[in-house]
């Protein structure tokens, strides 16, 4: 099993289809369930996957359809290219309304992350993290002014932590976010000067009446790109 972590705040955790704390239900073709794609539950028990992927991770709030889904089906013709029996494992850890102080090692969130892709690579090799963060720390001139150091404190981390030193990292360029600090978050996410990162833009994809969550099939068009993200740069080298 190809085992890809999910994390970073609620664009990730997944907002599509909700609208006033309420999740539409309505799951495209592209992020419906295959048997060939598990995700880690809360428990630590792989289940067939299916939206909303973050429900018992995010539980605060409402979610909705993120890109995780749209991800793993798209990747999966080239995890099975040569191996028709393998399949896709998500690890979803992302948590809405997070700042990345709140990932900083010796954090709650952090540390559970790593025990849940820890547990996860017994059954299977961890290929990618998949990180979308940032919007709260564009409410912030000081965390913005941070946000590279501590992006690269946190890759370094996890990948210290799981003993893969070049743990690769597709993280999600802002799509929306206060528009003070948007772009100066945004030029530090394109400015990350780490091997094996890769930046997906999510600039110019459609959004929820709040001006801030990705629609739901803005979520699938973003799973698309990750996917043919993490094929270039990644799973071609690895599967």
């Amino acid at each position: 099993m190809r085992i890809f972590v999910l994390s970073g705040q609620s664009n990730m955790a997944g907002r599509g289809g909700v609208h006033h704390k309420r999740w539409d239900g309505v799951v495209p073709p592209e992020c419906a369930p295959d048997p060939s794609v598990l995700r880690l539950s809360a428990a630590l028990q792989w289940e067939e996957a299916r939206e909303p992927l973050h429900a018992d991770i995010d539980t605060a709030k409402t979610c909705g359809v993120g890109p995780g889904m749209a991800f793993a089906r798209a990747a999966l013709p080239s995890v099975q290219e040569g191996n028709p029996g393998a399949g896709v494992g998500l690890v979803p850890c992302a948590v809405g309304g997070t700042a990345i102080r709140e990932w900083a090692r010796g954090e709650e969130l952090y540390e559970q992350m790593i025990r849940r892709a820890r547990f996860a690579a017994g059954y299977g090799e961890v290929e990618a993290v998949l990180w979308y963060q940032g919007e709260s720390d564009a409410e912030s001139d000081a965390a913005t002014a941070a946000y590279r150091e501590n992006v690269e404190r946190l890759i370094a981390n996890v990948r210290a932590d799981l003993g893969m030193p070049q743990l690769p990292f597709i993280q999600v360029a802002l799509a929306s976010g206060n528009e003070r600090n948007l772009e100066k978050v945004r030029s530090a996410q394109f400015s990350v000067d780490l091997p094996n990162v890769v930046t997906v833009d999510a600039m110019g994809l459609a959004l929820n009446e709040d001006n801030l969550h990705l629609t739901t099939m803005s979520q699938v068009k973003l799973g698309k790109m990750l996917a043919e993200a993490c094929i270039k740069n990644f799973l071609t080298a690895t599967c």
